[in-house]
Order: structure tokens, then C-alpha cells, then sequence
């Protein structure tokens, strides 16, 4: 079998080399798992510290998709494993790392270059959107829909969705919404929109090209390339859609945010519809904790970011919402997920702060982030 995740370099005009990692799960529609997080984490380090490499580029086998989001199937079965409200050590592993690999990428000393086409979902966005230069392709299908599984934003999602425009990025977080290339440029999460079938050429031109082996100089130059492939994305959902959602997110506290958006189920707008059913089968411990999250996390460092995910994040484990919505979702497809507790107005907000508890013994799994 082929390895998950594939290396290789090139290189350039000026003798510098770029390297280039791609995942490769087509079949899974390239789902992060820890194996492919324990390649890729790695690599990207050598990279860094390797002189000779002037960039690196982050791509994805398949026509479909870059990133359908982390393998959460594999944790589900994980926590059948154990007793119920024990947080299994595969996903206190995965978060750790999938966390790390997220900062490492945030925090690259080099170009790096995210090619992300069609699905890119949860876990795949925080791929992305961390990398210097991000490009979508048109028909790019993107949603944090954590919602839907019992789970949050995570990956830094309640840090870069707060830092949309108004309150989209809480839309967003409380609905999954599948959003367009548009919607990423306007949200921050996308540099460039490039057709997928010119991902060939832009390769070509990046060997072609006299890198610097500075960061500053060969970031304009990376940038300048991708301009001259660029296209004009489609009409943004969320810009075109402004007007409404403002209407429903402009509150002070989630419960009136509820009511709107339970309302919004029979609008008019069949994407704003869809968003609002969305939200109305979700977990409503999921949209109490998205909320704490971003209002957490307004003014907040990335690093910090990062270490209170992960306590939501195996705290989501041993709380019974992440198994049964994965379960419903992935695993039998029912679609029937049973939350608990099954309303917005029944959560304690002390079910809120034990799934925020740390869950580890002495100092922070990513303290040294």
C-alpha cells in the first residue's frame, strides 16, 4: 500500500528546492488520520530547518477533496473501548498532535503553500487556513460542521471563525454551512481561487521561478505567482445572505440566537434554510460550548487557543454527544443522533465547564506550543 501521506522535492530556478507533502487517502476523501499526522508533522520540521528547502507546498491526491476533516470514526470506536465517560488515550493522542501539527503550520518560518480543492471540511480547514498562502479551487465545498457529530470548531476554529466579519464565523459555527471560495476569501481563510486543473502549472512556475531564500522576498514572489493564475470567485454566501444572519446572530446570549435561528428553518432562501435546519438537529451542547469558546477566545493567543480545544476536546470525549453523533452521522447513518441533553434550555452550565476540566495529570500536553 502507498504511504498516507507522500514527500517529494524539487528543484527550482535559483538552485533552491521546494518541498511538496501530499495526502493521500483519496478513497477517504483524505480524512487526517494520526498516521498521516505523524508523517506530515515531522517532515514539515525538517523542512523548516533545512536550509536548502525555500517553501513547501501542502496538496491532496484525488479530484474530490482536499480534507473531509479528522478521522473521528476511528475515535468513536476508540471510546467503545472504554467505559463511558472515559476519555480513550487514542484521542487525548490525536488532538495532542493534530493541535501541534495545526500551530506547527500557523507558525511556518517559510512559504507555505496550501493547494485545497473541493471538500475541505473541519480538520482539513485547519490545515489550510493556517498556511501562509491558501488557495481554493471554485467548485471548493468548505464547512466546520462539528455541529453535526457532537464536537465544536476546533483546529483553532474558535479563534479564525471569530475573527470573521460581524457574527458569520458564529453562523457558521452553530450551523456547519457549506460555504464557497467566495466565502473563504471574505472570511480570511483563502488567499486565491485557482482552478484545480492548473495546480500542474503552478508547480511548473514555482520550479521556474529565482527563489531568495528569504521569507519576506519569496512570500511576495509566491504571492505574485499565484495572482497571475487567479480567477474571479463566485458571489460570497455569506455577503449575499449579510442582511439575514445579522438579523438572527445580532444577540446578546445564545438563547435568542436559538429562537431566530429556529424561525429561520422556513425562510425563503433555501441556503439559509438548510442552515437553520442544520443547526436545529445539532447538538445543543455542541452550539453552548461553540459559544463559550469564541466568547473565550475573543482576544486571545493561538497558543492559549489551542491548549483550551484540546481540554474541550477530550472533555467532548467523555461526554455521551461525540460518540452518539459520530455514531448516527458515520458509523450506522442513521441520522437520529439522541442527544443528551436534548434542548438548548436544559444544559446546565456546569456540563460546559467539567467537558472544559482539564483531564491530565501535572503540566499541559501542549504547554511547550
Amino acid at each position: 500500500m502507498s504511504a498516507p501521506v507522500l514527500f517529494s522535492t524539487f528543484k527550482t530556478a535559483s538552485g533552491h528546492v521546494f518541498g511538496h507533502a501530499v495526502l493521500n487517502n483519496p478513497a477517504a476523501l483524505n480524512a487526517l488520520t494520526l498516521p498521516m499526522i505523524d508523517l506530515l508533522d515531522p517532515q514539515l520540521k525538517a523542512w523548516a530547518e533545512d536550509d536548502s528547502i525555500a517553501g513547501v507546498i501542502l496538496s491532496a491526491a484525488g479530484d474530490k477533496a482536499f480534507c473531509a476533516g479528522g478521522d473521528v470514526v476511528s475515535l468513536h470506536h476508540a471510546s467503545k473501548r472504554v467505559e463511558a465517560g472515559v476519555v480513550p488515550p487514542e484521542a487525548e493522542a490525536f488532538f495532542e498532535r493534530e493541535y501541534r501539527l495545526d500551530y506547527r503550520i500557523h507558525t511556518y518560518p517559510k512559504p507555505m503553500l496550501c493547494w485545497a480543492h473541493g471538500i475541505v471540511m473541519g480538520g482539513g480547514v485547519g490545515l489550510m487556513v493556517g498556511a501562509s498562502h491558501r488557495v481554493v479551487s471554485p467548485n471548493a465545498r468548505i464547512a466546520m460542521p462539528e455541529i453535526h457529530i457532537g464536537l465544536y470548531p476546533d483546529v483553532a476554529g474558535t479563534w479564525f471563525l471569530h475573527r470573521m466579519p460581524k457574527r458569520t464565523g458564529l453562523f457558521l459555527a452553530l450551523t456547519g454551512a457549506m460555504i464557497n471560495a467566495g466565502d473563504a476569501m471574505i472570511g480570511d481563510w483563502a488567499d486565491a481561487v485557482i482552478e484545480h486543473g492548473q495546480f500542474s502549472e503552478v508547480l511548473k512556475a514555482i520550479e521556474e521561478t529565482t527563489w531568495q531564500g528569504n521569507r519576506n522576498a519569496d512570500s511576495e514572489l509566491l504571492t505574485a505567482l499565484l495572482k497571475s493564475f487567479a480567477t474571479q470567485p463566485i458571489e460570497p454566501l455569506l455577503h449575499t445572505h449579510a442582511e439575514a444572519i445579522d438579523d438572527v446572530m445580532n444577540h446578546n446570549n445564545l438563547y435568542d440566537i436559538d429562537t431566530e435561528l429556529r424561525v429561520m428553518q422556513t425562510h425563503s432562501e433555501p441556503w439559509l434554510a438548510k442552515a437553520a435546519q442544520a443547526y436545529a438537529h445539532g447538538s445543543p451542547t455542541s452550539a453552548a460550548l461553540s459559544y463559550e469558546l469564541m466568547e473565550r477566545h475573543a482576544n486571545a493567543d493561538l497558543a492559549d487557543v489551542l491548549r483550551l480545544e484540546y481540554q474541550a476536546s477530550v472533555g467532548c470525549c467523555a461526554h455521551p454527544d461525540f460518540p452518539e453523533g459520530v455514531r448516527a452521522l458515520l458509523v450506522d447513518k442513521d441520522k437520529s443522533p439522541k442527544w443528551k441533553p436534548a434542548s438548548l434550555r436544559e444544559i446546565d452550565h456546569a456540563v460546559i465547564e467539567d467537558i472544559l476540566t482539564p483531564r491530565f495529570q501535572g503540566r499541559h500536553p501542549l504547554e511547550d506550543l
